[in-house]
């Protein structure tokens, strides 16, 4: 596995083709640029987040957007499955949750249960063990409508705010995204307030039974029995115990919750900057009886029309804004492209970036390390209690790379302080996570609040391996530094006897897999090593007929025994590339197939088509597409490629 040249007698692209490829895609890009140098494309998840916009607005009681509404339930009537359900992403299987939320929300807006897309998903529903199956956040929604009892929703008492850190269950032992969207939870279960639902819409036709005899939720299948029947004794025991409480003392945690809320509401953006979180607050603040026109409830509820993408025909509700995350990968691919517009774009976006380095907030991750100084990015525009490692990296390692193209040094202290702020969310193991460290208190993911699985936020592969990208990029190597000894030590744990890594946040081990690739290239493990070829291997396997690679959602299955063929995409045929790549395997002729590939699928308009969701919120639950992907992904493959081949100096960090 040699970085030299590929010509055509191993099915090289033609130079021209390459170069006109890469030049229409970076112009295209370009265009993408706000005028204050930042990029943002749509986030787009299932039915659930739509719906749920819906019906928070019909909880409230506020008057109908007609307009908004019809196009909403255009979106959803789009998506809907020909079998009658909703899924999780483009094309998946039918999931019950989705599928409840999106026949409630269209019969809020005034589909009629009696026609044939309503008959239909009301028959998919019940035919799957009726409405009855849904998940917890799904019954608790039901609740709050009256249309389930509380008695079938997990007991979370909101005196959890006041439980002592060494306790077993505590705020800083769950990940970010759980603790703002369940600390004004805690408060609306301990009111239990019922929606206005001016319309009286139930749907008691998607139980078969009666909705008002359903217990508690069964065993996820992720759950231990064991210990999902010792959390379920806790849950019996604290559902006897709670209307004893003390008055005085729930005072006080409802108090605690709401100060955490109003130090978080994070104004224009919303608590968490997340959609769930937002709209939890937004009704925390109404059951406390906060007028709705007080300036807390005003910001919280402003933060969420901030999420709505509204079109001609259609409208949708997203569950949060990428603009860091896209404006740093479209850095990347215009710095891989290297031509002077791209140049300058790129740092003009860095520009923007460096103002929203968090230098100022002590946020929730300083549970873990309080002597640390904050550092990072955010994911979103703000939200400075939670920046997370990934961003940072990237970020970091963005603007690392056009200092040293264009030699100047504007960003050196942005870049000082990102790096400090990473070294020390290390945790223990090795590894990184998103936000915070050694959060690994797994055990949490079997209680039966959490059957969504993604209670705590342990480090994971892809994050890990990036940060290592970026320490790489620095010159660190180990073993002398000992941060990236147990970050490799890490990494070859963690991989698995195929060759591939795990993908916490994009679908999956080829996500996973080009990350470790690019982290271990960038520290100097030669492409001849074990681990290296091993992972090289199992990418070569995977390569569709078409040239392209793909991977679904089913690849996080808890029996997942290995890699199961779907359609290329865009995004993940760039990946496997990259990671290819980065592993010295450019001669090899499935790279030059994988690059016809992208060249023969990219559209008029210089980028690539890409329905399929690439990304995950949480596997097995939640499923993002990002629609940046496909449109920076695949001019970075087809710009780095040309760079190796023409022996250019290029970055495999990333």
């Amino acid at each position: 596995m040699s970085d030299t040249s590929i010509d055509q007698s191993v099915g090289g692209p033609d130079a021209s083709k390459l170069e006109r490829a890469i030049g229409a895609a970076s112009e295209a890009l370009l265009v993408c640029q706000h005028p204050d140098g930042h990029w943002i494309f749509e986030l787009e998840a299932d039915a659930t987040i739509p719906a749920e916009y819906v019906l928070l607005r019909h909880y409230l009681g506020e008057p109908v957007d007609a307009s908004l509404e019809a196009k909403i339930a255009a979106y959803l009537r789009r998506i809907q499955r020909a079998s009658g359900g909703w899924p999780l992403f483009h094309d998946g299987e039918f999931d019950m949750s989705a599928s409840v939320k999106a026949y409630f929300a269209l019969n809020m807006i005034g589909d009629d249960p009696g026609a044939e897309h309503m008959r239909r998903a009301c028959e998919a529903i019940r035919a799957r063990g009726g409405a009855e199956e849904s998940n917890v956040f799904t019954r608790i929604l039901l609740a709050l409508y009256g249309i389930l009892p509380w008695r079938a929703v997990p007991v979370m008492p909101v005196e959890i705010m006041l439980l002592p850190r060494w306790f077993p269950f505590h705020l800083s032992k769950i990940s970010y995204w759980a603790r703002t969207v369940i600390v004004p939870l805690l408060v609306l279960q301990a009111l239990k307030p019922t929606a206005r639902n001016p319309k009286g819409v139930g749907i008691d036709e998607l139980f078969l039974g009666s909705p008002r005899n359903v217990g508690p939720r069964s065993r996820a299948p992720h759950q231990k029995r064991s210990l999902f029947l010792f959390f379920a004794g806790i849950d019996a025991v604290l559902r006897l115990a709670e209307p004893f409480f003390p008055k005085g003392i729930r005072k006080r945690a409802i108090d605690k919750a709401v100060s955490f809320v109003t130090e978080r509401l994070n104004g224009k953006d919303g608590l968490g900057a997340i959609f769930p979180a937002m709209a939890n607050s937004v009704m925390m603040f109404d059951v406390l009886g906060w007028d709705h026109d007080h300036p807390d409830y005003v910001t919280a509820r402003a933060s969420i029309e901030r999420l709505l993408v509204t079109k001609a025909e259609e409208a949708y509700c997203q569950p949060c804004v990428s603009p860091v995350w896209d404006t740093a990968l479209a850095c990347h691919a215009l710095l891989e492209a290297g031509t002077g517009p791209a140049l300058r774009a790129a740092d003009a976006g860095l520009t923007w970036l460096q103002q929203l380095q968090v230098l100022d907030v002590a946020g929730d991750w300083t549970a873990r390390r309080p002597d640390t100084r904050p550092g990072g990015w955010a994911f979103q525009y703000a939200n400075p209690h939670y920046p997370d490692l990934d961003d940072t990296a990237v970020v970091v390692m963005a603007m690392d790379r056009i200092q040293k193209i264009l030699g100047h040094h504007r960003f050196q202290s942005a870049i000082e302080r990102g790096r400090e702020w990473i070294l020390g969310l290390q945790s223990r193991s090795g590894g990184w996570a998103a936000f915070d460290a050694d959060n690994e208190y797994l055990y949490l993911n079997n209680i039966p609040f959490a059957d969504h699985g993604a209670l705590p936020d342990p480090p994971s592969e892809d994050v890990t391996a990036r940060c290592v990208s970026m320490f790489a990029q620095f010159g660190e190597r180990p073993p002398a530094s000992h941060s990236l000894s147990k970050a490799l030590a890490y990494l070859s744990r963690k991989q698995r006897p195929d060759g591939s890594w795990y993908g916490r946040w994009g679908m999956n081990y080829i996500y996973g897999t080009w990350s470790a690739l690019c982290g271990l290239s960038a520290i100097g493990m030669p492409p001849e090593s074990p681990q290296i070829r091993q992972a090289v291997s199992w990418l070569l396997s995977i390569q569709n007929a078409d040239g392209g690679w793909g991977e679904g959602a089913a690849s996080y299955a808890l029996d997942y025994r290995h890699h199961q063929a779907v359609a290329s995409t865009a995004s993940q045929t760039s990946w496997a590339l990259l990671g290819l790549m980065a592993a010295g395997a450019v001669s090899h002729p499935a790279v030059a197939r994988g690059i016809d590939f992208l060249l023969r699928t990219q559209k008029s308009d210089g980028f690539w088509e890409e329905d399929q969701y690439t990304g995950t919120g949480f596997p097995r639950a939640f499923y993002l597409r990002y629609h940046g992907y496909p449109k920076f992904f695949p001019l970075w493959a087809l710009a780095r490629y040309r760079n190796v081949i023409g022996g250019g100096a290029t970055s495999f960090g990333m």
